[in-house]
């Protein structure tokens, strides 16, 4: 199944919270550094996709999977789509979408999701994790998402009151087919209001799987915070 699984990350230069975030030092390595180099070890059909020729300088220290994109695209979802298309990928083809800015994702969850994505009927696969504090309930860079009893997301907020809420993990999965389909819907309010594109899907009744994966992986780097605690947990 790995065989037929590229795994691509979006990466831009542009964040509001954290100046030039993808190349924000961890140990010697930047954060884009840390995501690919996490997914190469995994497979190496990974891949990198941005805008930037800062990033691209940056990811080359390590690796030439580098697929440059256009500036204009408005989501991950719409970069990851033209690069596959540069890869010129099979419509079977299982794209997992990691985040640039989660570069602690052990192999050992994208093996669940690659798994529990051909074990059930899902146009989408994502990820959920426990929640570890309160904090986190109400922290609106912590996305929660709610799932019926056969782990299919029913909905996802930054904070509010869900059912049995975990915290979501920035990793989805599709074949080249289906995201052809999605890339062509068109945003809707809840997304727009919320920044959470996932929402785009399950209004257009698009079913997204979501793998419980139990234990501790360190939060995707959103705050100052969120360095620190990366450094922290480097240092471990």
């Amino acid at each position: 199944m790995i065989k037929n699984t590229y795994i691509l990350i979006p990466s831009r230069i542009g964040s509001t919270r954290l100046k030039n975030k993808p190349l924000i030092d961890l140990n010697g390595k930047s954060i884009i550094q840390r995501a690919i180099s996490n997914a190469l070890s995994i497979t190496e059909n990974a891949y990198v996709a941005t805008d930037s020729d800062i990033i691209k300088s940056n990811v080359e220290q390590i690796t030439d999977n580098v697929i440059m994109t256009s500036s204009s695209h408005i989501s991950g979802t719409d970069r990851i789509y033209e690069a596959a298309n540069k890869l010129d990928l099979n419509d079977e083809t299982l794209i997992l979408n990691l985040q640039g800015d989660e570069p602690f994702i052990p192999s050992e969850l994208v093996s669940k999701v690659i798994g529990d994505y051909y074990d059930n009927d899902c146009d989408v696969i994502t990820v959920s994790t426990p929640i570890k504090s309160v904090n986190e309930l109400i922290n609106p860079n912590c996305v929660l998402v709610e799932t019926d009893i056969k782990n299919y997301a029913v909905s996802f907020v930054r904070s509010g009151n869900i059912k049995n809420p975990r915290r979501h993990l920035g990793i989805y999965g599709y074949s080249f087919k289906t995201l052809s389909a999605l890339i062509k819907l068109k945003p809707t309010n809840n997304e727009l209001s919320l920044n959470l594109e996932q929402l785009r899907f399950l209004e257009n009744n698009y079913s997204i799987f979501v793998s419980h994966f139990d234990k501790e992986i360190p939060n995707g780097i959103d705050t100052q915070d969120d360095v620190d605690n990366a450094l922290m947990y480097l240092k471990q």
